[in-house]
Order: structure tokens, then sequence, then C-alpha cells
């Protein structure tokens, strides 16, 4: 089943303009792509809030009808307010049916509850929760499953490891050297080693950022040291 999506032409532009759309209710967009000029449109906050809390919108090839007119699209970007968390600003990006496209598909991992050594008290590390895929608008899928029933503590499952839908390609994995590329995706761990991992990150960082904070100071004292110099060289000229 299609999802519409409704707009007008904007002829207003600037932020003034934005403003008093979404005082009225509108939020401003703009659609690009497929070799045409850019086209400012707006969009029903309402009908908009309702589309996005439907998670397969954004992976999803949408009908935008601009005065009437329809064109396939997919959402490329989007702004939320910061305090209010309403859309205020949307990017729509044309698709031609007959050429890939590239974006992100979250991953859904499932089996968790089946999983013998997570009952036991074994963690699940998700390294990525998202990646990106190439294929034709029509094979678009609105998610990746990897189901995770059958992994044992220390077991991982990367990014060949992942089954994916016929016609999509993981566009890391098409750079040549696929091992350079390959990537841990999930991982079952002792929760004691997970614990440990992540001390040990917290403790690289701190000592990252002691690191960085003495670079700074010794940086500061060159350059007072400099100043002095050449202070010291302004009175010897005197």
């Amino acid at each position: 089943m299609s999802i519409i999506i409704n707009a007008e032409t904007r002829k207003d532009q600037g932020k003034g303009a934005s403003r008093r759309l979404r005082h009225q209710g509108q939020v401003p967009a703009i659609v690009y792509g497929s070799g045409k000029q850019p086209s400012m449109i707006t969009l029903n906050i309402h009908e908009i809030t309702h589309l996005l809390e439907n998670e397969e919108s954004y992976t999803s090839v949408l009908d935008l009808s601009i005065d009437k007119k329809i064109e396939p699209v997919i959402i490329k970007d989007l702004q939320r307010h910061q305090a209010k968390n309403l859309v205020i600003h949307m990017d729509f990006l044309r698709v031609d049916m007959n050429k890939e496209i590239v974006t992100n598909i979250p991953l859904h991992f499932i089996g968790e509850e089946d999983n013998d050594a997570m009952r036991l008290g074994a963690i699940l590390n998700r390294f990525i929760t998202a990646i990106e895929v190439s294929c034709l608008p029509a094979n678009l899928p609105n998610s990746i499953e990897i189901d995770i029933s059958n992994l044992e503590i220390g077991d991982h499952i990367s990014l060949t490891g992942i089954t994916m839908p016929e016609g999509v390609i993981i566009t890391a994995l098409t750079h040549g050297d696929i091992e350079a590329h390959d990537q841990s995706v999930v991982a079952v761990q002792e929760a004691k080693l997970m614990a440990e991992e992540e001390e040990i990150e917290t403790e690289e960082a701190a000592a990252e950022g002691e690191e960085g904070a003495v670079e700074g100071e010794e940086g500061k004292a060159e350059d007072d040291a400099d100043k002095g110099d050449k202070g010291d060289k302004g009175d010897k000229d005197k």
C-alpha cells in the first residue's frame, strides 16, 4: 500500500516566512534530485506527525503529492524543535524507480527471548543499529532482521553474516577488500566482560582527555614563552 503525503508549492522563503508557516500549522520542506530543480513546499504538521509515528515511513518510497501531482520520494533528512520535538523542516529526495538508491536501513535484532545464554545472564552488545544499503526503490526493505536466538557467549555476527533480501547490497562490502570493511554487528558477551570493556573505554577516554588538557597547557606555556621571547627582544631592541 502506497503512503501519500500531501504538499503545496511554497513561494515565500526565508526565516520569517518559515516562522509564519509554522504558526499556521505548516512545515516548510524541500524536494530535490533526479536532475530536476529543487521545489520548495509546505506540509501539514498534523499529517506529518502522524506519518512519522510509523517507523516504516523513514525507509519507504513515499508518494509526494505536490499540488495533486505525484512523484516518488524518500525522506532524506528532517529537523525537530529542540524543546517541543516538533518537526520544523524536512528534505525529500526524488527517486527514479529504475535507478538504485543508497540509504540507511535500521537493524532489528530478534530472538532474544529464545537465547539460552541471555536467559542465564549474558548481554547482547549491539555495535551498530543501522546499515547503508544500495538497491532499486522497489526492493527497499523497511528494516533488516538479524536472528540472535542461537548465539552463544563469545559468538558474534558481522556484516558478511547478515542475510540480505534479494537485490539489496550492503555498500560497505562493495569496496573490493571485503575483509577490511567487514565489521561486527552484534555479539553475545558475559555481563562481567562487557562491564570491564566499558570500564576500559571510559578510562581510555578519560586518559585522552587528560592528555589533551596537558597538551593544551603545554601549548599555552609555549605561547606564553614565545610572547616572552618577543618581549625580551623588544626590550633589547630598545
